[in-house]
């Protein structure tokens, strides 16, 4: 009983409740401009290869400035660094709002934070998760974190929604679409502010205490690491992998496969990627029990296989409605494997390399995922994509990530999973 009170206690601190609500208000954001990021693009008059480019940039520019706020979050200190990946959120946003041309966009897409696909983008997921395994013990870290999945993908979901009805909304009101694209951006760059008010206000339990410190010998340390950093190694590599799979078609081109393929409108797009988000939030719902019963990475594989497998499926549906209800229903169990990744890898690494390791795989995931949207983009006009080809491409190459992961991890256990001695 007095343990549970504990949990409950750190559950409920301020600093959880705070990196909740950052995540769910950058998740709104991510939502909403994920939607009409892809056809934003193309109604300033972009073609598919400069639309595949421009996503690409977007990952590296984020791969590059995440992988280096990551590294120093430790010990420059983690307010400082959310603090910065909120402006440059901010930053994203305001010049998708102020410009259609090539180069500016290229640039505000390199440089700041915007999320082709819905998912988490910049250092924020890092951080903010080092920081909430910083406040929780490690037998509640699974069950947190599925809730701290959950509330974004939720949130997500809410974002595409809200995008969708406003953007409806606004054309049936006579306003031109692409009028109702920039002022989704303009409301993406206030949230960014919003979000760096808010992080001001984290305190010191989420920062890295002398406790956590752990000895290490001088002169080893690398990408903020030190005893753990084959094994994080290994791990981004294989995350890179799963991640380049689902770059090859994330949700802004996903939703322009749907339109050129079924001629969905926004708003129908809306509805069924606000609903794939809020799927995909409750898919998360028996992780930690799954994961207290075969183990985190046994949770990881046996999950991720039959939703890709689901996606392979998408693109042999003759129709929009059966099209859209197997890629829901792949969402309704694609997400089970998040929280129990995320709670290995801080499980398996010290205290002090809790950032930095999330940071790396985070960036591995980005790297990956930044190598094949422009793939996508040039194949997004051709046979190969309008039959559907690219979510076979996708949905093979995750079912060998899986296989891959399985091999190689299911021998290496967190301490929580170790047997008592």
């Amino acid at each position: 009983m007095e343990k549970a009170r504990q949990e409950t206690t750190s559950i409920l601190s301020p600093d959880v409740r705070l990196l909740f609500l950052t995540r769910i208000l950058r998740m709104i954001a991510y939502g909403s401009s994920a939607l009409i990021l892809g056809l934003y693009l193309a109604a300033v008059g972009l073609d598919e290869w400069h639309i595949g480019l421009l996503i690409t940039m977007t990952l590296v520019g984020d791969a590059v400035i995440s992988l280096w706020i990551t590294m120093v979050a430790d010990r420059i200190g983690r307010k400082r660094m959310l603090l910065a990946g909120a402006l440059l959120m901010t930053l994203g946003g305001a010049v998708f709002a102020g410009t259609t041309s090539f180069v500016p966009l290229l640039l505000g897409a390199t440089i700041g934070v915007i999320s082709p696909s819905g998912n988490e983008v910049g250092p924020f997921l890092a951080i903010e998760q080092a920081a909430l395994a910083q406040n929780i013990s490690g037998d509640a870290r699974t069950r947190v974190f599925d809730w701290y999945h959950r509330a974004g993908s939720l949130a997500t979901a809410a974002g595409a929604l809200l995008c969708g009805q406003v953007v409806a909304f606004r054309e049936k009101r006579g306003i031109q679409t692409i009028t109702g694209y920039r002022d989704i951006f303009i409301g993406y760059a206030a949230l960014g502010l919003l979000l760096a008010i808010l992080f001001l206000r984290l305190s010191p339990a989420s920062e890295v205490g002398p406790q956590d410190t752990a000895p290490r010998p001088a002169g080893r340390l690398f990408m903020g690491l030190h005893r753990s950093r084959r094994i994080v190694l290994r791990l981004s590599a294989l995350f890179a992998l799963d991640a380049f799979a689902g770059g090859l078609i994330p949700q802004s081109l996903m939703v322009l496969w749907f339109k050129f393929r079924f001629d969905a409108d926004v708003a129908t797009l809306g509805l069924i990627f606000s609903a794939a988000n809020t799927l995909a939030g409750f898919s998360a719902l028996a992780a930690a029990a799954l994961a207290r019963r075969f183990g985190l990475i046994n949770t990881m594989v046996f999950s991720h296989v039959p939703s890709n497998v689901l996606l392979l499926l998408v693109p042999l549906m003759p129709t929009l409605p059966l099209a859209a209800a197997v890629l829901l229903v792949r969402f309704a169990i694609s997400q089970m494997d998040v929280p129990a990744r995320q709670a290995y890898t801080v499980a398996v690494v010290d205290p002090d390399e809790r950032s930095a390791a999330n940071g790396v795989t985070g960036v591995a995931r980005s790297v990956g995922a930044s190598l094949s949207p422009v793939l996508a983009g040039f194949l997004l006009a051709s046979q190969f994509l309008a039959g559907g080809g690219i979510f076979v491409v996708s949905g093979a190459l995750k079912i060998f990530y899986d296989g891959l992961l399985y091999r190689l991890f299911r021998h290496t256990r967190p301490p929580e999973e170790m047997p008592l001695s």
